[in-house]
């Protein structure tokens, strides 16, 4: 039994996943030269393992996942570390494995933010604000937004790069199990 591309691929991204993880859950922050600097490394191993296809591939993964969050962080509720990072990974996994990766980060981030909320770890005041502002017309928008913690507190943000190196990780780890069970 030899080695599948996507095998030397987990095994490539798994120190960049884990550093970019440590490193958002400890200071809820995502350098540019580990998100940034990744995406090079990517686009360059596409490139050199498959040639334009690959390439064309990766990159079309890579704006589907970077179009996801660009909405929210539009509204300034994502960080553009975690629009370089998702962008990053979908040039990992390129497309299609793309829509997979997003719902298992997507599952992996509830889950995150609900043991973080069970924790005592997270304050969802901001995402209550957000929800009544939209969805309720009797809310007093100027006084809820008074109300509401500095947004650099740590309580009221999700270090969502966590999700999304678990998202990623699962995805490889998927793609490997269909690999190697034909």
């Amino acid at each position: 039994m030899t080695a599948t591309p996507t095998v030397y691929l987990f095994v490539a991204a798994t120190p960049w996943l884990a550093v970019l993880l440590r490193q958002d859950w400890k200071t809820r922050s995502l350098p540019n030269r580990y998100t940034l600097g990744g995406s090079v490394v990517i686009l360059v191993w596409q490139f050199a393992w498959g040639g334009l296809p690959h390439l064309l591939n990766s990159l079309a993964g890579g704006l589907i996942a970077g179009a996801l969050l660009l909405i929210p962080f539009l509204l300034r509720a994502a960080g553009a570390g975690d629009v370089k990072f998702l962008f990053a990974s979908g040039l990992l996994v390129g497309y299609p494995a793309v829509f997979p990766m997003l719902f298992l980060i997507s599952l992996f981030g509830l889950l995150l933010g609900v043991v973080m909320q069970l924790s005592g770890r997270f304050d969802p005041v901001r995402l209550k604000h957000i929800a009544r502002t939209l969805f309720d017309w009797r809310y007093d928008r100027e006084e809820g937004r008074a109300k509401l913690p500095d947004r650099e507190s740590e309580k009221v943000r999700i270090p969502f790069g966590v999700a999304i190196s678990l998202g990623v990780w699962g995805t490889l780890l998927v793609r490997i199990a269909g690999e190697y069970s034909t």
